[in-house]
């Protein structure tokens, strides 16, 4: 255990925060010692994901539990377990290398394979729940280890029961993916279809599939390591058609994702671009000039700074097109 450990090296926003205990998880074994540690418990993977605010109380357990399993297969499928603390595009590299199909869309998100099922994230038409079979963790007042099946992990979008209920409450050891034998290729959401002719590709694969992401998401989204950000920092806003229908007749280039009969996915980015915010910068902190959704510390920004810039985001937004935005980003 390290004490008044500095987080910046462990966050993507860059953000300079102490925290009193540090803790390394490489075993699953570890948890069962910590969890009669008093004090609020704070689970870290690759940091893409959060706004540090403050310093932070309690202990900070850093995910670094490794490894990958093949558990079983069939004449479709390969069931893969894969230890939380592993890095996600280099497990999205090893499934195409493996030629099993799934998650060739999520290629490039940041973090580590714990944060897929909490976030349930998702990119270019699939979502971690896709693929998802079964996710395993140690749950601190029980002092056991616990498996749910896709089903009881209660996934929305970029939603779950980690998010909500279980918040707080329990650290992901493992998941175990269901992966294709026989890939269903995904090209018809974003720009992948034109990325791929850019490419000159005429026969699909998994590898072609995930360079084309990796190109798009490469031109559109600003490196952690060069400009602080922690990728998109609002979700897309869901609204009912009625509410659409209107927002259409003021705003005819308005761009939408049916989500139902009855609702209608709005980007973010667009609202966010449309008030003005495309390229802001003050000081230290900013709203990224390619990716309206991305918030940026050029250096020197504190988490707080970063936070109220998003209420002014979202007061903007709510203001012109009465839409309150959601913020993805966790908050500490």
């Amino acid at each position: 255990m390290q004490h008044h450990l500095s987080l910046k090296p462990y966050n993507t926003f860059g953000i300079d925060a102490i925290v009193e205990n540090f803790i390394a998880i490489t075993e699953p074994a570890q948890l069962a010692g910590i969890g009669a540690i008093s004090g609020a418990k704070h689970v870290l993977g690759g940091g893409s994901n959060i706004l540090l605010t403050g310093d932070v109380k309690g202990i900070v357990l850093l995910n670094k539990i490794k490894g990958i399993t093949q558990l079983k297969e069939d004449a479709d499928y390969v069931w893969l377990s894969v230890g939380a603390g592993e890095v996600w595009h280099e497990l999205v590299l090893h499934t195409v290398s493996l030629g099993l199909g799934g998650m060739e869309n999520l290629a490039l998100i940041p973090g580590t394979v714990g944060a897929s099922p909490m976030q349930n994230i998702g990119a270019y038409g699939a979502e971690a729940r896709d693929v998802i079979d079964s996710v395993t963790f140690w749950h601190w007042q029980e002092c056991n280890f616990v498996t749910f099946t896709n089903a009881e992990c209660r996934f929305g979008y970029r939603d779950s029961i980690f998010k909500n209920e279980l918040k707080g409450k329990v650290f992901i050891t493992s998941v175990v993916y269901k992966l294709r034998k026989h890939p269903v290729f995904n090209t018809s959401y974003g720009a992948i279809e034109q990325e791929l002719a850019h490419m000159n590709v005429t026969q699909l694969s998994l590898k072609a599939i995930a360079q084309a992401v990796i190109n798009i998401r490469t031109s559109k989204l600003p490196d952690p390591a060069v400009i602080g950000n922690a990728g998109s920092f609002f979700k897309n806003p869901t609204v009912p058609v009625a509410q659409f229908d209107k927002l259409m007749d003021r705003y005819p280039g308005l761009p939408c994702y049916r989500v139902s009969e009855h609702e209608v996915k709005i980007p973010a980015g667009w609202l966010i671009e449309q008030c003005g915010w495309k390229g802001y910068r003050h000081g230290a902190i900013g709203v990224h000039a390619r990716q309206a959704l991305v918030l940026v510390n050029y250096g020197g920004a504190s988490g707080a700074e970063i936070w109220q810039l998003s209420g002014e985001i979202v007061a903007s937004v709510e203001k012109k097109f009465g839409i309150e935005l959601e913020r993805e980003v966790q908050v500490w």
